[in-house]
């Protein structure tokens, strides 16, 4: 980065740091008369059962069986457990119809006997946890157990100091860490994916009263539920149907989720019950729900988001990210072994220029989609913390562009609207959720696509390496006066572009 360049970041660096401060500390008389009211409205103690928690395990292959971030969590402050919960859970049946509101009604039906596990990531040091315990329902979609929001955003996670909970809520992925390490997990057993919504109930359970044990002393403050696509998909049911219920989480991130939602019910082990083909979250829900979209979850045809679009509420905020897709590069390959030094941010902008096909063992016909979502799924964490613990809501995003079920572009062929960032805003590939050929294998449609520019397209953009930065720059600052990018990531975002050769 030339000396001017890094003058001027220095400066914005600085306005942005009064901006934000400025930014956290209003809240106005009605928003915080707003939070006494909600205050009041989620004062109903946490009512799930509590499962027996034993641990931490041991034996086996000697480490958790899960897809997340591979460095040792002890080089970033952190320290790995895992613990067994058993007890009974409990199905559920509707009580009505199940309409597109999300203003479900549903009762407790069967109830069976099961022993899951959870992965536990908390800081080291008591002093520096935050309060705040993150609980992802591990995603199955692969057949095995994953934590890609934990992978996306362990950055912030860690760096803020929250605790981080990952549950085999079903049964695909139990089953797959079981058959991975028989001598570990022989006691896990899970009666059907009826019974997820309350195991995940009694995780939350767990975490708050069975903290000194979980999580080693720590004290909780705030639970918060988090899944990404088909978890998030089970989560949308879980926030219109069981939260009302049970009032164990204080919010909830649904990360690419569907139009639609995951069964009530389902067959082998319960009757089906089906959501509706549109699903919306129920809007008298007590506690803040924030969805976060990529490319890849709105078009009629894949996920169909775009149907349930609902507005933003005191209660609901809809992140739609432009130039993301619903898995990219960072989550199954950069994020594993980012320990938050800036050479991941220097990896993931390497990756607009020379994107992957895909990972070990996993390749698609094109180079899949590099769009960096994982500084917005950051802040997405923060704010919705913050909305939590304070009452201020998250910013208010722009929907992306979209006539015909086909999204606007703009001259470089970046989509229009929505929340932007430096690799949209100051392109050096043309970015979709979309466009994958699907042909090697069906997982690539959820992939998007990644095609770098040419030189002489960079040139015309850019006449020189420090206009590129500027540029850059200038994108990035304006996403964090936005509220999309937290000021502790733009550094190393410019970091990046700076130390690049753009234009070639």
């Amino acid at each position: 980065m030339t000396m001017t360049v890094m003058a001027r970041w220095r400066t914005r660096r600085r306005r942005i740091a009064t901006t934000t401060v400025a930014a956290l500390l209003t809240v106005t008389a009605a928003g915080v008369a707003q939070l006494a009211t909600d205050s009041a409205a989620q004062a109903a103690t946490p009512s799930a059962a509590s499962p027996t928690v034993t641990g931490p395990v041991t034996g086996g292959k000697g480490v958790p069986v899960v897809g997340a971030t591979a460095f040792d969590l002890g080089k970033v402050g952190y320290r790995q457990s895992e613990y067994f919960l058993a007890g009974s859970a409990t199905a559920y049946q509707a009580s009505g119809t199940l309409g597109s509101d999300g203003k479900w009604t549903v009762t407790p039906a069967a109830t069976a006997p099961y022993t899951t596990r959870i992965v536990v990531n908390r800081p080291a040091d008591a002093k520096k946890f935050n309060g705040t315990v993150v609980v992802e329902w591990l995603n199955v979609s692969a057949g095995y157990d994953g934590a890609p929001d934990w992978t996306a955003a362990h950055n912030q996670l860690i760096r803020d100091g929250y605790a981080w909970v990952g549950v085999s809520a079903q049964a695909v992925g139990l089953n797959a860490t079981k058959n991975a390490d028989p001598d570990r997990y022989q006691a896990l057993s899970h009666p059907g994916d009826s019974y997820s919504y309350d195991i995940f109930s009694q995780t939350g359970q767990a975490v708050r009263k069975s903290a000194a044990t979980v999580l080693g002393g720590l004290k909780p403050k705030k639970v918060l539920g988090d899944g990404e696509s088909q978890s998030a998909f089970r989560l949308t049911t879980y926030v219109n149907a069981i939260h009302p219920l049970v009032n164990v989480y204080d919010g909830y991130l649904l990360h690419s989720r569907a139009g639609t939602a995951s069964a009530l019910s389902q067959a082998p082990e319960r009757p089906d019950i089906a959501a509706p083909a549109v699903v919306r979250i129920r809007p008298d829900l007590a506690v803040p729900v924030l969805t976060f979209q990529t490319e890849t979850d709105l078009p009629t045809g894949l996920l169909g988001y775009v149907d349930a679009r609902q507005d933003d509420t005191n209660r609901f905020r809809l992140w739609e990210v432009a130039g993301t897709a619903h898995a990219d590069a960072y989550t199954i390959g950069i994020g594993a072994t980012d320990v938050g030094d800036g050479q991941g941010s220097v990896a993931a902008f390497n990756a607009l220029r020379n994107p992957p096909t895909g990972a070990a063992g996993f390749s698609c016909a094109k180079p899949i989609n590099a769009g960096e979502q994982q500084y917005v799924l950051q802040t997405a964490f923060s704010q919705l913390n913050r909305w939590v613990t304070t009452g201020q809501a998250p910013s208010k995003a722009p929907r992306l562009q979209i006539a015909n079920n086909a999204y606007v572009l703009d001259a470089n062929g970046n989509v229009k609207g929505g929340i932007r960032t430096p690799a949209v805003d100051a392109p050096v590939a043309k970015l979709s959720g979309l466009g994958q050929d699907t042909g090697s294998s069906p997982f690539c449609a959820l992939f998007g696509t990644t095609v770098p520019f040419t030189p002489a397209q960079l040139h015309a953009l850019y006449p020189s390496h420090d206009a590129f930065v500027a540029a850059w720059m200038k994108a990035a600052t304006s996403a964090v006066n936005a509220g999309f990018i937290l000021p502790a990531d733009a550094k190393p975002l410019v970091a990046a572009a700076a130390s690049s050769t753009v234009p070639e």
